[in-house]
């Protein structure tokens, strides 16, 4: 299956094609509006924050891309900071593409950045998260998303209260985890994204 990155400058685009090749998937990395626009899955993965990925996608007009394909209804993944470009405004400064209603905020823990390993309660049945209730995932984020509509979440951690872990909104979705760093759990939550976009 054919997947697209959206390449808005971000570090670890390369670990996130590697593992959606493990999950089977045909990935590349590119800054084409088109081919974002058209693939059969696209995902916005990365890490740093939201106002430069902001600034990045806006420079190669992958903002409207992604945009045009939501209201298409093709599937759509964010990854970490790519989750966080789902929703608006964040505390880091910068505004996300408001796809989802709710800002980001910065993590109310006493130990900030959130990072390293954390288990996930699955809130409501979603094909993204289906298999890996209870299980540990790798975080690595100081900021996270606060949906408006909780009938988003499907998967939430517990960091000094409640992380937003895992969205879904019918072809939207998002992990503020990273799938390519979280071993077998990991995996399966690609290869479910993948099962998904096929029948999405």
């Amino acid at each position: 299956m054919r997947v697209v990155l959206a390449d808005y400058g971000a570090g670890n685009l390369r670990s996130v094609a590697s593992a959606l090749a493990r999950a089977g998937a045909e990935p590349s990395i590119t800054t084409d509006a088109k081919a974002v626009r058209e693939a059969p899955l696209a995902v916005i993965a990365g890490v740093g924050h939201v106002e430069s990925a902001s600034r990045g996608l806006a420079a190669t007009g992958l903002d409207e891309a992604i945009r045009e394909r939501v209201a298409e209804g093709r599937p759509m993944l964010g990854i970490c900071v790519g989750m966080q470009l789902l929703f608006g405004e964040s505390d880091e400064g910068g505004c996300g593409l408001e796809i989802l209603g709710g800002p980001v905020c910065r993590v109310k823990a006493t130990r900030v950045p959130h990072m390293g390993w954390n288990n996930l309660s699955v809130t409501q049945p979603s094909p993204l998260v289906y298999g890996i209730e209870g299980e540990d995932v790798y975080f690595a984020h100081s900021y996270a998303v606060e949906p408006t509509d909780d009938r988003v979440v499907v998967a939430v951690a517990d960091h000094g209260g409640r992380i937003v872990a895992a969205v879904q909104r019918g072809a939207v979705a998002g992990v503020q985890f990273h799938p390519e760093r979280s071993a077998l759990a990991g995996a399966r939550v690609l290869e479910n994204v993948l099962a998904w976009s096929r029948s999405a």
